[in-house]
């Protein structure tokens, strides 16, 4: 006797105070437009990002790893209206910081005995969202999620499964830099890009778009979807955080109900999210 188990439907969650930053698109507001083809890119490209949660010292240490995460979460939790010291939060980058990982790697080659205390620190993986919790005096649970280049699938099922379970909102940031040194020959990541959106369990005056997600087999393996403006193809190989842009594409159009996306997890594996328009 053969038996099915049925498997539930995730429950819609919320989006709210999406955020962006690359240097030809400083912010949100920049990249809606450029998505909606209403605007062009920043030039010349935009400085690295300062943000205001650090204390000014801190902020001109902070590598740019730290620097671009802070700075989207920042946003983020602005445009949701919510207190940053309540909301649990997901950090996610696929490589951590690449340029500090060649400088331990070639210091501890050449003279082990000069490698910087301060930059060791900053080498690893859950230093953004260290910085984050202790800046904003967050006490919530924070994750540090790396999945190579399925990265920001991971982290945004880890918020969803988060944000459902507990009926509670959710940061996801996910940032990663270029690659330096010998480590450009086994990754390639090229520039600047971070992402940041709060999830939540129900509609808030905030809300821009609900989402319903689940997981799915995609057969002989998924691949992420092609960006569609003229903006979005320029960041297409910027670095894995480029595997959001259908998601914040989406955003950018979500008045016209944009078709499924599917974000590969694994070889197995995709996340499959539909976003759609809040009505009244």
């Amino acid at each position: 006797m053969t038996t099915t188990t049925s498997v539930p439907t995730p429950p819609t969650l919320y989006i709210e105070g999406p955020a962006f930053w690359t240097p030809t698109l400083p912010g949100w507001d920049a990249a809606r437009a450029a998505f909606r083809g209403e605007g062009g890119l920043a030039d010349p490209p935009a400085k690295r990002p300062s943000p205001q949660v650090l204390a000014p010292a801190e902020r001109r240490r902070a590598p740019d790893t730290v620097a671009l995460a802070l700075e989207v979460a920042a946003a983020a939790m602005a445009g949701s209206g919510r207190n940053a010291a309540d909301v649990p939060c997901v950090f996610v980058s696929a490589h951590g910081d690449l340029s500090i990982n060649d400088y331990m790697c070639s210091t501890l080659a050449t003279d082990p005995t000069v490698l910087s205390p301060t930059r060791f620190h900053n080498s690893v993986h859950n230093a953004a969202v260290g910085y984050w919790t202790i800046g904003t005096g967050c006490m919530a649970a924070s994750n540090s999620v790396s999945a190579y280049e399925n990265s920001f699938a991971a982290g945004l099922l880890e918020a969803a499964v988060q944000c459902a379970a507990d009926q509670s909102p959710v940061l996801l940031v996910g940032y990663d830099t270029p690659t330096v040194g010998p480590l450009t020959s086994v990754t390639d990541s090229q520039g600047l890009l971070a992402v940041a959106l709060v999830l939540a369990p129900g509609r808030t005056e905030r809300t821009v778009a609900s989402l319903d997600w689940s997981v799915e087999d995609n057969g002989s393996g998924g691949t992420v979807p092609g960006p569609l403006s003229d903006a979005a193809k320029t960041l297409a190989h910027i670095n894995p955080m480029a595997h959001a842009l259908g998601l914040f594409e989406s955003l950018a159009r979500v008045e016209d109900d944009p078709p499924p996306l599917d974000l590969p997890l694994s070889s197995a594996l995709s996340l499959r999210l539909q976003l759609q328009r809040v009505r009244d």
